[in-house]
């Protein structure tokens, strides 16, 4: 059975950091594209953060600058820096991991930044 499983997530004051991980298991994911989204209340559910196995990285504008993206294929983790949090960046988030067309993902964890 695969599972990603999320944690770091948590309440921070803005202009904190957090640092998220994503640990996969029941699959091998180090050839793979994988990554974070995350989904605010009453908004639509957006990519934040991508990494190929090649570890080329793209970011949604908002965040970029702050936050950084990283993977380590012997763990079969990725994670995700977030550094200079603001507001606007609580949400969940949720990992990602896309094989063959198909995406696996995490539970999501929470993220809220208060000002």
């Amino acid at each position: 059975q695969v599972q990603l499983v999320e944690s770091g997530g948590g309440l921070v004051q803005a202009g904190g950091s957090l640092r998220l991980s994503c640990a996969a298991s029941g699959m091998i994911f180090s050839r793979d594209t994988m990554g974070w989204y995350r989904q605010a209340p009453g908004k639509q559910r957006e990519l934040v953060a991508g990494i190929t196995s090649g570890g080329s990285t793209n970011y949604v504008d908002s965040v970029k600058g702050r936050f950084t993206i990283s993977r380590d294929n012997a763990k079969n983790t990725v994670y995700l820096q977030m550094n200079n949090l603001k507001p606007e960046d609580t949400a969940v988030y949720y990992c990602y991991a896309r094989k063959a067309m198909y995406n696996y993902w995490g539970r999501g964890t929470q993220v809220t930044v208060s000002s």
